[in-house]
């Protein structure tokens, strides 16, 4: 697909730069916790978690990474667009990547993250009767299935 292409290690710093964005932006609000979005969330040590997982993520790139999706088998792991740059059809085209070339058909999302339930369930995704506790936390993540 256009502009979608493997990540590689010269990604990694905009990887983590879009995914801190998107969980303080996101995130933040529901779960207030100032010493992980404020102190542990820090671009360095996000690369090195990112690069973990560099095998199994893809950018979208048209001059400028603007969004990532990470893919394991078949299970979309994260999906981000710099958030400046939502509503674009980046996330779209991102996620089409993921089900029509890589073959994800199911994902977890926070249960309160309505927008991005939203974006999945206009995308062909449902909700399904499966949840688990996000880890350390008292919110529920929802299996969503093609």
């Amino acid at each position: 697909m256009k502009n979608i292409r493997c990540a590689k290690d010269e990604d990694l710093s905009r990887i983590a730069e879009i995914e801190i964005f998107n969980y303080r932006l996101g995130f933040y609000p529901i779960f207030q916790n100032d010493a992980f979005y404020f102190g542990e969330l820090q671009v360095l040590k996000q690369i090195e978690e990112c690069r973990k997982y560099l095998a199994n993520t893809w950018v979208y790139d048209d001059g400028v990474v603007k969004g990532f999706v990470r893919v394991d088998r078949q299970e979309i792991e994260k999906l981000f667009v710099e958030p400046a740059l939502q509503g674009r059809g980046i996330g779209e085209k991102l996620l089409r990547f993921a089900t029509d070339v890589c073959g994800a058909n199911r994902l977890w999302a926070l249960d309160k993250n309505e927008r991005a339930i939203a974006f999945y369930q206009r995308h062909g995704f449902r909700r399904t009767n499966e949840k688990k506790l996000e880890e350390d936390t008292t919110e529920y993540l929802i299996r969503m299935s093609k």
